[in-house]
């Protein structure tokens, strides 16, 4: 048998005073409270179903373990809550003790996009929904035509638009608005006019795109036409004639030529030039040279003194002073009788004064006049965008004998190539470019043995190069 333990003899405790209540053992009415609490929460036995208290034990039977990719193991951790949201899920199961509790749906704040798109009820959802069909239609066809590389032009890149054309109202023909009010006003419209630079609103060459050859170059040519083209190149060459003699004339022919004995006699007269004068000088010094005892007995006697003369603090007179000053004055008097005369001149030739002004000034407008119109003129020309000038090249020309009057037997002198080319340089669209022609690097070339010539060794060789190298020598020698 076991034996039973005593009861514990509960302590009567005196509950007089209020301190004395916390001596007293509460723990079984707590536990109760909590257990009561727990199954509020979590609820009864009575309530929950048997796959919720009971569990299958599958662990006999021979189940295959399924391996899971990384791409289904993030599936199955997405339909999972988060962890960092577990603690706001609400898991009591306590009844609300308020039951008819006014629960109040809270507005959702702006569109819902969703519900207009699928129920338009508006006139503006329906405009909304077609014109999104029709974006979508565009956006289909646009990107169609990139995937087929067709390009639409809709509208010619070079034509001059003015865009006050496109606007209207802003385009007046009274020139109540100006072109400043009218970019103000597209700026402000949503028509913003995007600002280019001033040379592309005026022309900068009077060249044509395309210029038609001279009728001499053709290769059945008229008699005039064809003499004309030769007059053309005959002063063209004649031009190049003038301009090549003349810097001749200015460089080379300016110096006379001499032979090498003559420049190295002049050269060695020029370099000893002042050397024969003084040799003479020293001669002559020579026989007047005293001897050296000679010499310091007269430096003995003569009285000693320095090379400069000494310094003397000599003081103008005030009677010199006096005339100092009396000289500046007339001479100031003097100027001054000389410019009031001047004045008196000029009064009398005012007319011939104003002549002279009108006349400079005419010169001057003149100079103005002129330089206008080169600056007019050089705007046209071709403009220097590298480094090199533009030049126009040669007239293709055919002599009279050259000329076939056929197209087979025609003798070729052009390239539409190079015609089209030099054509952009002249239309300021190319940089004018030069042949540029490289120096081939030299090369020495060795004998092999086996093509050598039989029985000769190399030692035979350098000796005919060593022969024929002085010959060669010799043979300048002789020529100089």
């Amino acid at each position: 048998m076991t034996a039973v333990e005593p009861a514990t003899k509960k302590k009567r405790i005196s509950k007089k005073n209020k301190s004395a209540w916390r001596k007293t053992d509460i723990q079984d009415v707590e536990q109760f409270l909590e257990d009561q609490r727990q199954e509020e929460r979590v609820g009864t036995f009575a309530d929950k179903q048997d796959e919720d208290l009971f569990v299958v034990d599958t662990s006999l039977q021979k189940t295959k373990a399924t391996v899971l990719s990384v791409k289904q193991k993030r599936k199955l951790n997405a339909k999972k809550p988060m962890r960092s949201h577990q603690a706001l899920e609400n898991t009591s199961k306590v009844q609300d003790p308020i039951a008819k509790r006014n629960h109040v749906r809270q507005k959702k704040n702006g569109r819902n996009i969703e519900l207009e798109v699928c129920n338009p009820t508006k006139p503006r959802h329906r405009q909304a929904n077609s014109d999104r069909a029709q974006y979508y239609v565009k956006l289909e066809q646009r990107l169609t035509d990139k995937k087929n590389k067709k390009l639409a032009v809709e509208k010619d890149i070079w034509q001059e638009v003015d865009f006050r054309d496109e606007i209207p109202g802003l385009k007046d023909e009274k020139g109540w608005i100006s072109r400043d009010l009218a970019l103000h006003t597209a700026g402000n419209i949503g028509k913003k006019v995007v600002k280019t630079h001033a040379s592309l609103h005026h022309k900068t060459t009077k060249a044509k795109k395309f210029e038609l050859p001279h009728p001499g170059m053709s290769y059945n040519p008229a008699p005039e036409d064809h003499q004309a083209l030769i007059e053309q190149v005959v002063e063209r060459e004649e031009g190049i004639i003038k301009k090549e003699q003349h810097l001749k004339r200015v460089t080379t022919s300016m110096f006379s030529k001499v032979t090498p004995e003559e420049r190295d006699r002049r050269r060695l007269k020029e370099m000893s030039q002042g050397m024969e004068e003084g040799e003479e000088e020293g001669s002559d010094l020579d026989e007047d040279v005293p001897t050296n005892g000679e010499k310091k007995e007269d430096d003995d006697e003569k009285p000693y003194h320095t090379i400069n003369a000494p310094v003397e603090n000599k003081k103008k007179s005030k009677q010199a002073r006096r005339n100092e000053l009396k000289q500046k004055e007339l001479s100031r008097q003097t100027e001054l009788k000389r410019k009031l005369k001047q004045q008196t001149a000029d009064l009398i030739r005012i007319k011939s004064i104003r002549h002279e002004l009108d006349d400079e000034e005419e010169d001057l407008n003149d100079l103005k006049k002129r330089r206008k119109q080169r600056a007019e003129k050089a705007k046209f020309e071709p403009k220097r965008l590298g480094r090199h000038k533009f030049e126009e090249p040669d007239l293709d020309l055919n002599l009279p004998e050259d000329i076939a009057g056929n197209l087979r037997n025609v003798k070729t002198e052009s390239s539409l190539l190079k015609d089209r080319f030099h054509t952009l340089q002249r239309n300021n669209m190319l940089p004018t470019t030069k042949l540029v022609s490289r120096k081939k690097s030299k090369v020495k070339r060795f004998e092999r043995n086996s093509h050598k010539e039989p029985g000769v060794s190399y030692n035979d060789l350098k000796e005919r190069r060593r022969a024929a190298a002085a010959a060669a020598k010799a043979a300048a020698n002789i020529k100089i």
